[in-house]
């Protein structure tokens, strides 16, 4: 089996049906960018891999097993192989930068102080900010405390990194910088990256393989060269970020 597939995943809000009978699998390795407009159920896909929401109609696999059927106490040790980056980083405002790093080895391993400093370190200096421990979030940049949160989302070691629109609220410089933490994490670490984002730049720089959303379905799957060239139109309108005479109808 491949490492994470979902088949003919359903899921519907009311009468909104945001996933309509979709299939995906992903390899072990592999870093997979998630294209689609606001709404088109990019971050619920995310969710539903890691357990978070349960299809309506369908299954979840992860490593062999069905996780769309386990409780939420089956759910712990595998959502602990996952690492999230959410999408405004999501950090503790009461807690240190060291302190929000830490957070999860505390809460899910037995290791002692020593080594969780050890660790925290380590990963900090991973994200390029071995000395902003001490400091508080509110201190930080923007692109600061996204770093900080990645540096988090891989305190335990994922062999998974969720990522939900990781350039979100950041300038062109501050996303490259994270765009070149993703493939030095890909490389470094040798994880599966999942990337939900709608910033088409990020998307070719850090995808080997890019699938996109529209009402629902997948309408292509491919390495991103094919979703450079591709003909179909609501894809090109996508990448070139050109809006249609419906959508500019409403400015009427």
């Amino acid at each position: 089996m491949s490492l994470i597939e979902l088949h003919h995943v359903s899921k519907r809000f009311g009468p909104l049906v945001v996933l309509n009978d979709l299939s995906l699998n992903i390899e072990a390795g592999q870093s997979l960018v998630i294209l689609g407009a606001s709404g088109s159920g990019k971050s619920v896909l995310l969710k539903h891999i890691v357990g978070l929401l349960r299809p309506d109609r369908g299954e979840v696999w992860f490593d062999g097993t069905r996780i769309d059927t386990l409780s939420e106490r089956q759910l712990m040790p595998l959502r602990r192989r996952f690492g999230f980056l959410f999408q405004m980083g999501a950090l503790f405002d009461s807690l240190t930068v060291r302190e929000n790093v830490a957070f999860p080895l505390r809460e899910h391993t037995q290791k002692g102080s020593e080594e969780i400093g050890r660790l925290v370190k380590q990963k900090l200096a991973m994200v390029g900010l071995p000395d902003a421990g001490p400091k508080m979030p509110g201190e930080l940049s923007g692109g600061q405390r996204k770093r900080v949160a990645l540096a988090r989302a891989i305190a335990l070691g994922p062999e998974v990194i969720l990522y939900d629109e990781p350039t979100t609220g950041l300038d062109p410089i501050r996303s490259d910088v994270i765009n070149e933490l993703i493939l030095k994490l890909q490389r470094e670490l040798n994880v599966t990256s999942i990337v939900v984002t709608h910033d088409m730049q990020s998307a070719f720089k850090v995808a080997d393989r890019m699938v996109m959303l529209h009402e629902g379905k997948l309408i292509i799957d491919g390495p991103p060269a094919a979703i450079r060239n591709s003909d179909d139109p609501i894809v090109r309108r996508f990448v070139a970020g050109e809006a249609n005479e419906q959508e500019l109808a409403s400015l009427e």
